[in-house]
C-alpha cells in the first residue's frame, strides 16, 4: 500500500532585531510556542535589511529609509513599527560639544542603522543649519570618539549611554524631530517581500496572526517583560518599564503621515531619490494602539 504523507510548506523565515525596542512584539512568540511554525533570524538593522532586499528573508522588520530605497520590491504589514512620539531613548546624539558647534567636525554614525543615519542629517542641515563631516564606524563609543567629535549611537548601547549628560551632551533625536516637525517618527517597519506574498498569502497572514497576538499578550503583561529583561541587561526595572512606553508599535494614520513627511525632507536633502507610495499587504487590520500604557 502506497502511503501518502502530506508536505508541510515550508517555515517562513522571519527577521528578528535583537535591540529591547523589539522584544514586546517577540515575547510572546515563545510563550505561543509559534517558534514551531517561523524559522526566527536575528540580527542587526543593517545585517536584516540587507537579508530582506536580497529574498534571503521572507519577512521582516526593516529600517524605515530602506523601505523607501526597495518599495518596489516589498510591501508592508498594516499594523507593526517600531516608533515615538518624542522622546525615543535608544537614539542619541552624544557629542563633545553643543549641537550648534558640530558644523566641519566630525560626526561617527553607527553602522547598525540607516534611519537614525539619515535622521540626524536632516535635523543637523534643516534644523540646525549645519554641515557635519559624517563617518561610519562600529557601535562602540570610545571608539567612535577617539575618530570624531560626536557619537550616534542606537539601540542597547545607546539606553546603556542615555544618563551621560555630565560628560557629554545628550540628544534625543526623537525629541529632535518632535521639535523639528511637529511629526511622530516611524523608525522601521514591517515588510514583506513581493515573491513571497503574492504566492504565500495564507503564510503572510498567519504570521501577521502570530505577532498581532505576541503583542497582545505583551501589551497585558508588561511587569513580565521587565522582570525577564532585567535578568539579561543593565536596566533596573523602572528605566525598562519607561523606555517600553515610551516605544509606540502600531501604524495608525498620524504615523504614516508623519514617515512620508521623513521621506520628503530625505528627498530634500538627497538621500531618497522619490518618495514612495506606502502599499500594504491585503491582510484584515483591526488598528489598535499598539503602545503600552501604564
Amino acid at each position: 500500500m502506497i502511503r501518502i504523507v502530506k508536505e508541510h510548506p515550508l517555515r517562513p523565515k522571519v527577521g528578528h532585531i535583537q535591540f529591547l525596542n523589539c522584544l514586546p512584539l517577540y515575547y510572546g512568540l515563545v510563550k505561543s510556542h509559534a517558534l514551531l511554525d517561523i524559522e526566527l533570524i536575528k540580527g542587526t538593522p543593517t545585517e536584516l535589511n540587507s537579508m530582506l532586499i536580497h529574498g534571503n528573508l521572507d519577512i521582516s522588520p526593516i529600517s524605515s529609509i530602506e523601505y523607501a530605497r526597495h518599495a518596489d520590491s516589498l510591501m508592508l504589514f498594516p499594523d507593526f513599527t517600531v516608533s515615538s512620539d518624542g522622546e525615543v531613548k535608544s537614539i542619541l546624539l552624544l557629542s563633545r560639544f553643543p549641537v550648534e558647534q558640530l558644523s566641519g567636525r566630525k560626526i561617527a554614525l553607527a553602522s547598525t542603522s540607516s534611519t537614525s543615519q539619515v535622521l540626524l542629517k536632516i535635523i543637523l542641515k534643516l534644523g540646525y543649519k549645519i554641515e557635519p563631516h559624517y563617518i561610519i564606524r562600529q557601535p562602540d563609543l570610545d571608539s567612535m570618539l577617539s575618530a570624531a567629535d560626536a557619537a550616534l549611537l542606537i539601540g542597547d548601547i545607546a539606553l546603556k549611554h542615555h544618563a551621560d549628560s555630565r560628560e557629554y551632551y545628550v540628544y534625543d533625536l526623537g525629541v529632535e524631530w518632535k521639535k523639528l516637525t511637529g511629526k511622530n517618527m516611524v523608525y522601521a517597519v514591517w515588510a514583506v517581500n513581493r515573491t513571497f506574498a503574492e504566492p504565500k498569502m495564507k503564510l503572510c497572514e498567519n504570521v501577521f496572526e502570530t505577532f498581532r497576538k505576541s503583542m497582545d499578550y505583551s501589551i497585558a503583561n508588561l511587569p513580565e517583560i521587565v522582570e525577564y529583561a532585567a535578568k539579561w541587561e543593565p536596566f533596573d526595572p523602572s528605566f525598562l518599564t519607561a523606555y517600553f512606553r515610551s516605544l509606540h508599535f502600531a501604524f495608525e494614520e498620524e504615523y504614516q503621515d508623519g514617515l512620508i513627511h521623513f521621506y520628503r525632507m530625505a528627498k530634500d536633502i538627497g538621500e531618497l531619490e522619490t518618495v514612495p507610495h506606502l502599499e500594504f499587504i491585503n491582510i484584515r487590520s483591526d488598528i489598535r494602539i499598539l503602545n503600552i500604557q501604564s
